[in-house]
């Protein structure tokens, strides 16, 4: 399935992306040391190709297991009208993102959910997150769900 999430019109203040990136790095290595477990929150370290430069990026990221056991990320940006500048990313390289989860990195592939699939995993998403439904009701764009599967 296509990344094809457009921006919505209204929605929460999205954080500067340089302002961002730099409390990404300073994160990343509380996420490590703490075994991906922050303040109640299963985080893991997203690492993706910046679609335009080309850099590689690092994003803390909150997720849930799926059904199927696979690892569900979502493109909240808590709530902001924008997609976050890391599903650009995942958009235009889906088969070279790497995930460090506790203590492994593993590399997946990420694909976007639509449909029944999408609706089936969001209700279980904010029956377990309820953060999410907060954040789909700031905006008018539909917060993407993103199942990340590990590459063999």
């Amino acid at each position: 399935m296509s990344f094809d999430s457009r921006a919505g019109t209204r929605g929460a203040r999205q954080p500067n992306g340089r302002a961002w990136r730099w409390l990404n790095r300073f994160v990343a290595p509380v996420i490590r040391r703490r075994g991906g477990r922050v303040i109640g929150f299963d985080i893991l370290v997203l690492h993706t190709i910046g679609r335009r430069s080309g850099e590689a990026r690092m994003t803390p990221v909150s997720w849930l297991p799926a059904a199927d056991g696979s690892l569900l990320i979502i493109a909240s940006a808590a709530g902001a009208p924008e997609n976050p500048a890391w599903y650009y990313n995942l958009a235009a390289r889906p088969d070279r993102v790497r995930i460090e989860v506790g203590s492994k990195t593993i590399e997946v592939r990420a694909e976007q959910l639509h449909g029944a699939e999408r609706a089936a995993e969001w209700e279980r998403i904010v029956t377990t997150a309820p953060r999410f439904a907060e954040y789909q009701v700031k905006t008018d764009r539909e917060l993407p769900v993103i199942r990340l599967t590990p590459r063999h």
